[in-house]
């Protein structure tokens, strides 16, 4: 592998490491307000098909927004409200998965799919290029019977334009 190729692959590295940190940080200060917004972003509404409990009009959904501010004010934290939601609505008030489990394998399987597919491309490129692939004179004649305008021999090497 040449150097040129190396430095390429760090760089890559840096930049993912370096989005993934970006991405992964916590926010910074939030009002009880931002942070109720953010947990009832997470929940389903009780009697809403699919929407957030935050989005939703429905009175359910009002319900839970005001029982998670009042639980944010009084200092709880975000996995003890989600804790006291399932308890009171079931599991299936969250609308994220939980990441434990046989449902953390609703995390784990697309990012090993991602990681495989990125393998096997990487394989595929190496084989071909290591397979040493050369085009023949009968492939260069098969070309040039296949497109009438094309060059028989092999293609004269290209001026730049300039005076020679």
């Amino acid at each position: 592998m040449t150097i040129h190729r190396s430095w390429s692959w760090a760089a890559l590295g840096v930049v993912v490491v370096a989005a993934l940190a970006i991405g992964a940080r916590s926010p910074g200060h939030q009002t009880p307000q931002q942070k109720a917004a953010s947990i009832a972003g997470e929940v389903r509404c009780p009697t809403c098909e699919g929407q957030s409990a935050e989005l939703s009009d429905a009175p359910a959904a009002a319900a839970v927004r005001q029982f998670i501010l009042i639980q944010v004010e009084a200092g709880e934290g975000r996995s003890l409200i989600e804790e006291e939601l399932r308890d009171r609505y079931g599991t299936d008030i969250l609308l994220r998965p939980p990441a434990s489990g046989i449902a953390g394998l609703v995390w784990v399987l697309p990012v090993v799919a991602i990681i495989l597919a990125f393998v096997g491309i990487a394989f595929a490129f190496r084989r071909w290029r290591l397979s040493g692939v050369t085009v023949t004179d009968a492939d260069r004649e098969r070309v040039a019977r296949a497109l009438p305008d094309a060059p028989a021999g092999p293609s004269p090497p290209e001026s730049d334009g300039g005076p020679e």
